[in-house]
């Protein structure tokens, strides 16, 4: 069985990454604490059920997502 082990720049990028998720959980722990969490921050309607599942930090409902390009 081969291994291949991560350079430093991987696991630092792979670190920064797993920082960049637990940030945006946390930001969307904070959203759930101030009743904020599933608005849409652009149309300030409700997020989709279905995102919100699929990405539980989502601040954007598909609608506005794609109105910005993303």
């Amino acid at each position: 069985m081969a291994v291949r082990r991560l350079s430093r720049e991987e696991t630092a990028q792979l670190a920064g990454r797993q920082e960049k998720f637990i940030k945006h959980l946390e930001d969307a722990l904070l959203r759930i604490r101030n009743k904020t969490y599933g608005i849409c921050r652009v149309t300030g309607r409700l997020i989709s059920k279905e995102r919100l599942r699929l990405v539980p930090h989502a601040t954007l409902s598909i609608e506005a997502k794609q109105q910005m390009g993303n």
